[in-house]
């Protein structure tokens, strides 16, 4: 009996303890802790609008400054900037786990807290198809798996509409202003391009490789877009970025009244509100759909 007595007693020692919870995040990387997350930092404004939207935010014990919704997530202690958030005010408030981005956060962020033993549960969405899961994900790592399915079938649905609304028109070009000076557009691999052709509309510039790449004004006027689209940065859209698009009077956007602004964070961040951006851009370029 001595030997199977001490073979048990290893296993006991060697086995993970009976309520350990582990998951893999975005990267496939495994995220090992004694119990689900309690306390819980969000370093993207995406995850916290998620987390909200299904009623998780008790767990959320600190924001960045860009967590701005709901207002709600703005009463949240704030730990700085998403490129350098201060760990100092992390550790501060004892998270079981950090969910951060590799795209917005640093590496060195990733790497300072695992230095400090603070979990990180790294997030990556790149394209629409992929919100289920993050919002799967994050019902589990907030115990809100109950509100997943709801929330989920309605944002589907809710996409499904837009693309039956728009489907009947021609396809109009569209070009998409992130940033007038330099100007910066959306590539081929940018969410706002996949949003644009769900919208009814052909991006000029997604022909581009990278995500957000600097354009040329010459080569924007080259694609004759039907509607420029341009986006705001929560204070509204530069007056001097509409005028120096209507001096292009040649573009047939701009000789049939069609440039318009809307808010870019509705179409720059992967929560819940990006189907709110896929409405209005669909609104924006075909209106007569929607009538």
């Amino acid at each position: 009996m001595r030997p199977i007595g001490f073979a048990l007693a290893s296993l006991l020692l060697l086995a993970p303890p009976a309520h350990a919870f582990t998951v893999r995040d975005m990267l496939g990387r495994q995220v090992a802790l004694a119990a689900p997350p309690s306390r819980i930092v969000s370093l993207v404004p995406s995850v916290t609008e998620i987390v909200f939207a299904l009623g998780g935010e008790a767990r959320l014990v600190g924001v960045t400054d860009f967590c701005d919704f709901p207002p709600a997530a703005r009463q949240k202690p704030s730990v700085g900037g998403m490129v350098s958030p201060s760990l100092e005010v992390i550790a501060t408030l004892k998270p079981d786990l950090v969910i951060a981005t590799n795209a917005g956060n640093r590496a060195e962020t990733v790497a300072q807290l695992e230095r400090l033993r603070i979990p990180s549960y790294l997030v990556s969405v790149d394209r629409l198809a992929e919100l289920p899961d993050v919002i799967a994900r994050l019902g589990e790592l907030t115990g809100r798996q109950a509100a997943v399915a709801e929330l989920t079938e309605r944002l589907v649905r809710r996409i499904r509409e837009v693309g039956e609304a728009v489907k009947p028109f021609r396809r109009l070009r569209v070009l998409y202003v992130l940033w007038p000076e330099p100007l910066i557009v959306p590539g081929r691999a940018a969410i706002v391009t996949e949003l644009i052709q769900l919208a009814g509309g052909t991006s000029i510039t997604a022909g581009n490789a990278e995500a957000y790449p600097r354009y040329s004004l010459e080569a924007a006027v080259a694609g004759a877009p039907e509607v420029i689209i341009l986006a705001t940065h929560g204070s509204g859209s530069s007056p001097m970025s509409r005028e120096k698009w209507h001096r292009l009077a040649s573009l047939p956007a701009i000789k049939a009244g069609r440039i318009h602004s809307v808010d870019g964070n509705l179409l720059h961040r992967y929560g819940p509100r990006i189907v709110d951006g896929l409405e209005t851009l669909a609104r924006v370029i075909h209106p007569e759909a929607f009538r």
